[in-house]
């Protein structure tokens, strides 16, 4: 009920009817007692009703003042998307996700930000389950998913590719992986454009990309479709024999998703996002994690009345 007051009824199945029935007496007063019961259980309802459903609507616009009163912002991540988002030595969310979260947590004056690891077959349903309030994970906005959860302005840009073994050179791009074994996580734009767009493919589905390169680079996989930054980053920092071939699959625009109808919320971090980028902080932070690009210049190159 997103923080709403929990109403606790006692007596419909608990010490009221244990009492009643230990009661001696009549069978007109039994079915005296009866009655006081059921219109007395009709009167609650009637009088409980409004005040749930009043509750729940109210809930569904107020993430921004929830978050402020708890003084925590629960964000959603997959924690293994390097350099997006994974964890340091010390299980520490990191990267360009993690960074921005912080200083979206700043500037909307929230205390505290609570990573919570998820993945992207479980983002909308969490999101709709209350269990995070918002996902700062690379999500490509698409229409299907505007349908379950609303999406921030864009805050990132992502390049999606082929990537084989170093050793193969029978798959140039896309067009050779007819009825080939493709990687992809559960749940991305990967996923279903792999089970779409390829024909006879054999999809290998993992919790996150992380896992489908790691089968790649040891055979289990033909090719993978990741991020172009993902699988660099894994290449150079862990030693992953892998490497992208042919053209950029696709070119995404990321957003932060969170509960639909949270407007006030929306707002302010569209604003947010809008002054990360003015003020120089989202170019700095990407030229920190993606390998030098500066994001708030390639989000200027995005129409801006698209993803409104």
């Amino acid at each position: 009920m997103d923080g709403s007051p929990a109403v606790r009824i006692r007596g419909f199945n608990g010490v009221d009817e244990r009492a009643s029935s230990a009661m001696q007496g009549s069978e007109t007063e039994r079915c005296g007692r009866r009655v006081r019961v059921a219109t007395a259980r009709a009167l609650l309802m009637f009088v409980l009703l409004p005040l749930t459903s009043t509750a729940c609507s109210s809930g569904d616009d107020d993430v921004l003042a929830r978050a402020r009163t708890a003084g925590t912002l629960r964000v959603a991540l997959t924690q293994a998307n390097p350099p997006w988002n994974f964890l340091d030595r010390g299980d520490h969310p990191i990267g360009y996700d993690a960074d921005v979260a912080n200083e979206l947590a700043r500037r909307l004056k929230i205390g505290q930000v609570d990573f919570v690891g998820s993945d992207f077959a479980s983002f909308v349903g969490g999101i709709r389950a209350d269990r995070f309030d918002i996902v700062i994970s690379g999500q490509t906005i698409t229409d299907q998913r505007r349908k379950q959860v609303d999406f921030s302005r864009p805050y990132a840009v992502n390049e999606v590719s082929v990537f084989v073994r170093n050793d193969n050179d029978a798959i140039a791009g896309v067009k050779d992986l007819a009825g080939k074994k493709v990687a992809v996580s559960e749940g991305t734009t990967q996923a279903d454009f792999a089970r779409t767009g390829i024909p006879d493919a054999d999809v290998r589905t993992y919790k996150n990309a992380t896992l489908g390169l790691t089968d790649l680079a040891q055979g289990r996989a033909d090719a993978a479709l990741v991020s172009r930054f993902l699988g660099a980053y894994l290449a150079q920092q862990k030693g992953l024999p892998v490497k992208p071939v042919g053209p950029t699959l696709q070119r995404e625009v990321l957003g932060m998703s969170f509960r639909k109808g949270a407007l006030p919320f929306k707002q302010a971090v569209d604003q947010a996002i809008d002054a990360m980028i003015a003020d120089g902080t989202l170019s700095v932070i990407s030229r920190r994690w993606l390998n030098g690009i500066d994001m708030a210049a390639e989000l200027r190159k995005v129409p801006p009345n698209r993803y409104p």
